[in-house]
């Protein structure tokens, strides 16, 4: 089985890390080259057939995170992201996670919510004959993906809610969809399309929306690892966590920063992979304030040892067919990387890689804080805008680190000495 638990990968060279990764995902050498390539992995010609009015293409550093053991099976993740210290981080989370086994994670089946909203109808009147007709309108939903339907997917329920607004009682009708491995969202809003009419002709009523929630809570994903005491820091620093997470779970100025460096982690793998990031923390974000108060999306204790215990459930919906990670060439590479056959299985790796990045932000922040390995990563960010050329860039590094003044200022000082 391969092994994600590399020595020394950051001190590798570029070629060399590509070498490993490639012989841990068989990547081929059209894969490497793509990969090699630093346009970032689509031209412009590409570009201008995924958005409207494209005028050039945006390149974000592309990474590995090293040392993930999930559901015991290893992963090299590849992490797309601008922030320094965020792959560091998740890869030193998974090291202390894998020695008591690494991260177990399990996948809610997944299933997409669409919602048809209707107007100028009694509601409770209009909800039975919903519920009367549910067989009706499911047959008529599932017509419109022959795929899904000879999966055994497709809708398989229909329910009703009543919204009471400022402009009057509302129906919203909401089909509950099994897309396989697809995000789901352009067969939800078909099938939301078509039964749109049905609908009208049942309850006599006005159709205004129909279309998929982002807000995925048929999804649910839910991430556990626990954290050696020692190798945490002992009995001090494991409380300190937790003092830590409590502080976040309490306070929603502490939440929200709490909860975006798990996102650090969840979104820098979705986007290595293509998936809707937008929609992710979206969904997060509101899971976060389901109980009526922003809150720590996870939560930190400690086990009969003494050992740090860490759980983090989202709402989390991905694709591993359709969409831009079928379209792009680096998405699909970085899903090869991964080695996921399934929605669940993404799902599951995201999960893990935010509790992991979860785990080494809050504990740097109960100890040394987080400025003192953020900012020596981020000295190589400023003596590349202070001027310097690759060949000055370490020594510039090494200077400001040696003097305890990593800024802006400093760089272009050292620079014009050197």
């Amino acid at each position: 089985m391969p092994d994600s638990s590399i020595s020394k990968f950051f001190e590798k060279s570029r070629k060399e890390r590509l070498d490993t990764v490639a012989n841990f995902a068989n990547l081929s050498n059209d894969d490497l080259s793509v990969l090699e390539n630093d346009c970032g992995g689509i031209l412009f010609e590409q570009a201008d057939k995924m958005v409207e009015n494209a005028i050039g293409t945006f390149s974000l550093p592309l990474g590995i995170a090293t040392n993930f053991r999930i559901n015991g099976k290893d992963y090299l993740i590849p992490m797309v992201i601008e922030e320094p210290s965020v792959i560091a981080a998740a890869s030193k989370g998974a090291k202390i996670a894998r020695i008591k086994g690494g991260f177990e994670v399990s996948a809610d089946e997944s299933y997409s919510i669409g919602q048809i909203q209707v107007l100028d109808v009694d509601v409770k009147s209009a909800s039975e004959q919903i519920n009367s007709s549910s067989k009706e309108i499911l047959e008529l939903a599932n017509s419109k993906s022959n795929t899904l339907s000879k999966m055994n997917k497709g809708a398989k329920d229909v329910y009703c809610k009543e919204l009471d607004t400022p402009s009057g009682k509302m129906l919203i009708v909401e089909l509950l969809i099994d897309v396989g491995d697809a995000m789901g969202a352009n067969v939800t809003n078909t099938m939301c399309e078509s039964v749109a009419p049905l609908i009208e002709q049942i309850t006599g009523g006005r159709v205004l929306l129909r279309i998929l929630s982002n807000y995925s809570t048929r999804r649910m994903v839910k991430a556990k690892a626990v954290f050696e005491k020692e190798s945490v820091g002992g009995e001090q620093v494991v409380d300190n966590v937790i003092l830590a997470y409590e502080f976040a779970d309490n306070d929603v100025y502490r939440a929200v920063t709490h909860n975006k460096g798990i996102m650090n982690g969840t979104i820098a793998v979705a986007n290595a992979v293509g998936q809707d990031s937008r929609a992710i923390e979206a969904a997060a974000n509101a899971y976060a304030a389901s109980s009526g108060m922003y809150r720590s999306l996870s939560k930190w204790s400690k086990d009969e040892n003494g050992n740090l215990v860490g759980i983090l459930e989202i709402p989390l919906s991905v694709g591993i067919v359709g969409g831009i990670a079928n379209v792009h060439p680096i998405a699909k590479i970085c899903t090869k990387i991964l080695g996921v056959s399934s929605a669940k299985e993404l799902a599951c790796v995201m999960t893990a890689t935010g509790l992991a990045q979860n785990y080494s932000a809050i504990r740097a922040l109960a100890t040394e804080g987080i400025q003192k390995g953020h900012m020596r990563l981020h000295a190589r960010n400023l003596a590349s805008a202070a001027g310097a050329n690759s060949e000055q860039i370490d020594e510039i590094v090494k200077k400001m680190i040696r003097d305890n003044n990593i800024s802006l200022n400093k760089a272009k000082e050292l620079l014009e000495r050197s």
